[in-house]
């Protein structure tokens, strides 16, 4: 995996802490710089950890499914995808909360995480250099994270929706191209 993929799959993976903490951002009357710190290193802290703990759990199990591991990865990126547009263009509001306190942002750093933990368990399958690839997506992840925050204060709700929905792009383009390329279809 190159370092464009690595970008735009970092990228995508970060669109539901991107939209969460957008708002985040609404929920205060002014952000400070403490918010958008601590939004970034929440987001950014359990997006670098989760595709870490998937890495570890894939590379157990991938000489058992070497064969499929490209339709696996096809799959859970695909998965991963369609939900974040279903819940872009789905008309649900998210309650992100009012407050800054672990008891608010550990849970929605979790949840906002979990594709990256389904993401690891591809990385396995694909041999990619996970210190790299995690501190990537890490640091990605808190830039726009902290940038939500900011833009939920001055652009409202509206950047949710559209960010989710590219997200969710992103990462089934991801999955058609790396199941394309173990097909021989593609090469790049």
């Amino acid at each position: 995996m190159g370092l464009w993929e690595l970008f735009v799959l970092a990228v995508g993976l970060s669109m539901d802490a991107f939209a969460v903490s957008a708002c985040k951002g609404l929920s205060v009357p002014r952000v400070r710089l403490r918010h958008a710190l601590c939004a970034g290193l929440w987001f950014g802290g359990f997006q670098a950890l989760m595709p870490l703990l998937g890495w570890l759990l894939g590379s157990r199990f991938q000489s058992a499914i070497e064969s499929v591991d490209h339709w696996i990865a096809f799959l859970l990126l695909v998965l991963l995808g369609v939900n974040m547009l279903r819940e872009g263009i789905g008309r649900q509001e998210e309650d992100a909360g009012d407050g800054f306190g672990w008891r608010q942002m550990l849970p929605m750093a979790a949840a906002t995480s979990i594709d990256a933990l389904a993401v690891g368990v591809t990385f396995a399958f694909l041999q990619v250099r996970i210190l790299p690839a995690i501190s990537f997506i890490g640091c990605t992840t808190f830039v726009l994270s902290a940038v939500g925050v900011w833009a939920g204060s001055f652009l409202g709700s509206r950047c949710q929706r559209g960010a989710k929905i590219a997200g969710g792009c992103i990462l089934i383009l991801m999955g058609v191209k790396i199941l394309l390329e173990h097909l021989g279809v593609l090469t790049f």
